[in-house]
């Protein structure tokens, strides 16, 4: 194993969406027995290195200093605990490695699979279900994440075709930009005119 590997995200836009982040307690309570933890352990730190890095956010992972990071002590050969973490990514589709060695980790983790659900103890299962019926679905935490980022925009004076385009980049679909956009325009022009309305009430006036 070298003893460094280049680092970069590897964006989805519908996991990126309805997905969670490694650091949550859905990750903790559903990822932790179907992952195992190094690997969990290991996402969290990749996690904290992308923080503040941006969309590009590449770095280059110290292996050794990783490993020791993680309580994995320092032998990094082909039966090392790093190196079957690793694999253990791969497995799950949460990282792979490039061609030219640079390894893409995913930012957020999806919700569990059914058939690994199905794995988990019948406690954690049942608890699984109730988190899922309890949440919001796909579209409806899709629809909330865009419109907050739309209203962010339309606050900073962006008009409604520059949100638009600027949440599909951001990967969500058409239909929800579109919503999200128009939205935030009609909330920030209402929020403007109840600001100005207070302004010139009376009672909002100082004393003479």
């Amino acid at each position: 194993m070298p003893q460094a590997i280049r680092v970069r995200p590897w964006p989805d836009p519908i996991i990126d969406t309805i997905g969670h982040d490694p650091r949550s307690h859905y990750a903790e309570q559903f990822w932790l027995p179907t992952l195992g933890p190094t690997a969990l352990l290991f996402m969290r730190h990749v996690a904290h290195r992308f923080d503040g890095l941006g969309d590009d956010g590449s770095f280059d992972l110290d292996v050794p200093g990783a490993a020791q990071a993680l309580g994995l002590g320092p032998r990094l050969g082909v039966n090392s605990p790093l190196l079957r973490c690793f694999d253990r990514l791969t497995q799950f589709d949460l990282a792979h490695v490039d061609r030219d060695g640079t390894m893409s980790v995913r930012r957020t983790l999806p919700p569990v699979n059914r058939r690994h659900v199905k794995r988990l103890p019948p406690a954690i299962q049942v608890a699984h279900e109730e988190w899922m019926t309890r949440s919001d679905g796909p579209r409806q935490i899709a629809e909330r994440r865009a419109r907050h980022t739309a209203y962010v925009l339309a606050e900073l004076g962006t008009d409604t075709a520059g949100i638009e385009c600027t949440l599909l980049h951001l990967g969500f679909v058409p239909a929800v930009c579109r919503d999200a956009a128009v939205w935030a325009q009609a909330r920030h022009h209402a929020v403007a005119q109840q600001a100005d309305a207070e302004a010139r009430h009376p009672s909002s006036q100082p004393a003479a």
